[in-house]
């Protein structure tokens, strides 16, 4: 029996509608996000419009993982939905993000009917891996090295716990992603800052 761990996905919908009808166009959304509440694994929704009077809209919605997502985006309730918006609602972008490749993948512009990619690919893993080690081993040495002296006595594990739950925050919001914006050409093979200068 293969064990597989749950990741949360996150979809990003990029919309526009004439500025005109804006209440038709939250009343729709709310109609969609009480319909997706209904089924496991919903997790929530959201959506922002650009600006006052602004023709674009984004629209957030995440499920526990892939598979409860696949299930409303096939769902007949979904289809429907969508197709009550024909001629009024146009769709412009499409994201899903998970878990920490979120860091490495630029957006993904998708085309809504034949949904195929037509902007960059994520970088592979190999540099993903080479990145995330760049990130974690001075924060590992810097935070072995500082916590030697002052919890020597204290158990191994109990150190090793206290540095995850210090050094894991860390690395999400202040480290990865710097270094990630830092290396964002060698990812993403670009030519280097200094050669476009």
């Amino acid at each position: 029996m293969s064990l597989t761990l749950a990741v949360p996905v996150t979809v990003a919908i990029a919309r526009r509608v004439d500025p005109a009808r804006s209440s038709e166009m939250v009343a729709w959304m709310r109609a969609g996000t009480a319909l997706a509440e209904a089924f496991p694994g919903f997790l929530g929704a959201g959506w922002v419009q650009s600006g006052p009077g602004s023709p674009e809209w984004h629209m957030l919605y995440r499920f526990a993982d892939a598979e409860t997502l696949r299930r409303w985006e096939e769902s007949p309730q979904r289809h429907w939905w969508l197709s009550s918006a024909q001629g009024i609602v146009e769709h412009t972008r499409v994201e899903r993000r998970t878990g920490i490749e979120g860091w490495f993948d630029p957006p993904l512009e998708h085309s809504v009917d034949p949904v195929e990619p037509v902007g960059p690919t994520s970088p592979p893993r190999w540099k993903q891996a080479v990145t995330i080690w760049l990130a974690f081993f001075p924060l590992s040495l810097s935070a072995t090295l500082l916590t030697s002296r002052f919890l020597d006595a204290v158990p191994l594990a109990a150190r090793v716990l206290l540095m995850t739950l210090c050094l894991t925050p860390l690395m999400t919001y202040l480290v990865l992603p710097r270094i990630t914006r830092a290396l964002h050409w060698w990812l993403h093979d670009q030519p280097a800052p200094w050669r476009a200068l």
